[in-house]
This record gives structure tokens, sequence and C-alpha cells, in this order.
């Protein structure tokens, strides 16, 4: 397998290792514009030479868009192998690749979001714990944040106190999410549609930076839906799984 590294000389290029290629498309602009606003900031992204899911993603942990103390550490925003990819060791090359970079960046190790189960669009706690990882701090809600230390007797990354315990006080439902994922461009909206055709209370809060990121009420910031104050899911919605939720 061939890969390359997305940077801003040649993104506009470059599709973004999902199924959309049109770069007028609304999901690969937001994303793109998302990835091009990090570059500066340390971010790396690397992908298959061919078009599909096989991409890692990641950036100091310092500039993470998720509330997290891990000074030193790399965070990894996504590593995705999926479909045809899946089975080849892909994986592994791209953890190694994000592994050498970020050791002669001088980082202490990596941290990644996950859970004792696997659940969607979070990487699976079966590959970390092969892999090395350990679960280093978790939320209330089950979301653990792991890390793989370079070497021994470094600080462990922890969660932020504003997101160990997510909770919020607004009723009804509230959507939390970036531009991080390509399909909130397109699915917020349809959300935010549904409810209000259907009656039912939703407010959806875009995190536009850095900032608003590490101060937010959840662990995970590119989607976390609350129902009454209480996180229920990082599952992304469309009007069909939102309609199905809300019956239960």
């Amino acid at each position: 397998m061939e890969y390359i590294k997305v940077t801003k000389e040649n993104i506009e290029n470059e599709h973004i290792c999902c199924a959309i290629s049109n770069n007028k498309d609304i999901q690969v602009a937001s994303k793109k514009e998302w990835l091009n606003e990090r570059f500066d900031e340390g971010l790396v992204f690397i992908k298959s030479t061919e078009r599909g899911k096989c991409f890692i993603e990641y950036i100091p942990a310092e500039n993470a868009w998720n509330p997290i103390d891990a000074d030193g550490y790399m965070y990894i925003d996504c590593l995705w192998v999926s479909g045809k990819f899946k089975g080849h060791g892909y994986s592994n090359d791209l953890l190694d690749e994000c592994i050498d970079d970020s050791k002669n960046k001088g980082k202490k190790g990596l941290c990644i979001l996950s859970s004792a189960k696997k659940k969607p669009f979070l990487a699976d706690p079966h590959y970390l714990k092969y892999k090395g990882f350990q679960v280093c701090d978790e939320a209330d809600n089950g979301i653990q944040l792991w890390y793989l230390p370079f070497e021994k007797n470094v600080s462990k990354p922890q969660f932020k106190e504003c997101a160990k315990k997510p909770y919020i006080k607004k009723q009804g439902y509230v959507l939390y999410y970036t531009s991080q994922c390509p399909f909130n461009a397109k699915y917020v909206p349809i959300v935010e549609k549904t409810a209000e055709e259907n009656g039912i209370k939703f407010e959806a809060i875009h995190i536009k930076s850095k900032d608003e990121a590490q101060e937010a009420p959840t662990p995970i910031t590119t989607y976390a839906l609350f129902f009454n104050g209480k996180y229920i899911t990082n599952e992304q919605m469309n009007d069909k799984r939102f309609l199905k939720l809300i019956s239960r």
C-alpha cells in the first residue's frame, strides 16, 4: 500500500478518504476547511493513495479539539480503516507512521478516545490493547481515554473536569458537534429540520474553535447528543435514525 500526506499544498486535489469526491459538496468543503485551519497547528493527515477509508489524522494534544490535559502527547483524532482495506495490516502501517513521527517530534506518547466496548466512530479497544495502549481515564458516560507512552514513568493524559461527568442543564435534545466530521455539514441541518417539523425541542451547538472544544461538557466533540441534560450517544443521526431514537 502506498500512502500520501495531505497538506495545504495538495488538499484541493486529494479526496479525504470518504465516499464523496466532489470538492464542491458541502460535506467535503467543510471538512477540508477545518483541516486547512489545523495544519499550522501541527495536524497530520496520512491516507492511502487509493480512494477509500484508510487514513490516520493526529495533532499535538495541546491543540486537540477535545477537553483533555495531555501536554507533550500526540492525540489521534481518527484511525479509520474499513471496507476492502481491512485485514491487510494497513492500520499497523498508519499507526507505526504516527508513532515514528511523534517520537521524532519529541512526544511523550499517543492518546486516543475509545470505550470498554466498541462504539461507533471510536477506536476499537481490542485493537488498542493489542498495540499496547492502556486506559488512563474514563468519563461517567463510559468514554475512555487511552494512551501509549513511549517511556516509563511519564505523566498520564486525563480528561478535564468539564468532561468527566457529561451533563448539561438544558432540556430537550442538545447536540454538540464540530466540522471535523464531513457528514455533519449535511445531516445536522436535516435533524434540525426534522425536529422542527415534529415539534421536538432541539438545539445544535456548533463548536467552532479549539478553546470551545477544550471546554466542552463531553469527551467527544465531533458529535455528542444530550437529552434533558443526559448524554445519549455519539452516533450520527439522520432524519430516520433521529425519529427512531425519540420514539423510544
